[in-house]
């Protein structure tokens, strides 16, 4: 081999070796588009679940006639408010009615004659009640089996609750109310009852829980839909950090601490409180004033981390 050809061999080697040291360096450089360095922060995380429902009359009551016969007079509209004790309607008797139909055959002395002798029956409200239906009209024949009028003391949201979720609501929790026809408003409410019998809804097993809302506003109606959000627990000014910050081994969660250039990075051991779709309380182990090193990767949060849940995922705590 001629030293032409030799120096040509050395050469090459010398431009192989290069070049895999060159991707080498490449390889173990950091890449810097996959973390990113932030400090935790103070803010609010709300947990909560949600279920979707009817607006219904809490108390729904049927007013029927004693007897069978005519109504007279209505003196209530649709929406109007009454109290215990009111006369609503009042009504003749089959007898009643034919016998002031047969004085109008006659003169006004004898209707007026069989008015006094033969009192009409009044329909009376039982209890302080809103009227939400007005089923009949002055002059109606009605049977004792018929509604006359239709009361409810308050409207409420029947929500349907998912039974993985029934066990973390109780009595007096709070909850935000919001109609489909009118998602702008967001009505407050407070969690009235819980049922203990449970249904099957496509193949769903829920249970129906009663949302009373503080105020009634004026759009609200029988039948509406509406999707309520019951609030378990709710904390403002925590520690929080990204979810993308937070690694797990076999030991537990821990994030990693930006060092100097050059030095690799701090493993920090914390311990997690609730969190949302986005951030995560830090109860220990980190301080406002850390620089911590962010990966854009998903995280998934532990499963013995205070979390939340949808009706039709699997169970645990949905933070808002």
């Amino acid at each position: 081999m001629n030293k032409k050809h030799r120096a040509r061999i050395i050469l090459l080697i010398a431009f192989l070796a290069l070049a895999g040291l060159i991707i080498g360096l490449r390889g173990n450089r950091p890449n810097s588009s996959a973390v990113k360095e932030i400090s935790p922060f103070y803010g609010s995380i709300r947990v909560s679940i949600s279920a979707t429902g009817i607006v219904q009359p809490q108390n729904r009551l049927e007013l029927k006639p004693p007897i069978s016969g005519r109504i007279e007079d209505i003196l209530v509209r649709e929406g109007e408010k009454v109290s215990a004790g009111q006369i609503l309607a009042w009504m003749s008797s089959t007898e009643r009615a034919a016998l002031l139909d047969a004085a109008r055959a006659q003169d006004e002395a004898a209707v007026k004659y069989w008015q006094e002798v033969y009192k009409a029956t009044p329909l009376i409200a039982p209890i302080n009640a809103s009227v939400i239906v007005r089923a009949v009209e002055p002059g109606q024949t009605v049977t004792a089996s018929d509604a006359i009028i239709v009361l409810s003391d308050r409207l409420i949201v029947k929500a349907q609750v998912d039974e993985t979720d029934i066990g973390k609501i109780k009595s007096g929790q709070p909850a935000i109310i919001s109609l489909d026809a009118y998602p702008q408003i967001k009505q407050r409410a407070v969690v009235d009852h819980i049922a203990y019998e449970s249904k099957v809804i496509s193949n769903v097993t829920i249970y129906e829980v009663d949302i009373l809302p503080e105020s009634t506003p004026g759009v609200f109606r029988s039948g509406m839909s509406a999707n309520v959000e019951i609030i378990q627990e709710n904390k403002d000014n925590i520690l929080l950090v990204p979810l993308e910050a937070v690694r797990q081994d076999k030991a537990g969660n821990f994030v990693l601490l930006s060092q100097r250039r050059g030095r690799k990075p701090l493993e920090r051991r914390i311990e997690l409180g609730i969190f949302d779709d986005k951030n995560i309380e830090i109860i220990s182990g980190l301080e406002e004033y850390d620089k911590i090193l962010v990966s854009l990767q998903k995280y998934l949060p532990p499963q013995n981390t205070r979390s939340g849940s949808s009706p039709f995922m699997p169970p645990g705590r949905r933070g808002r």
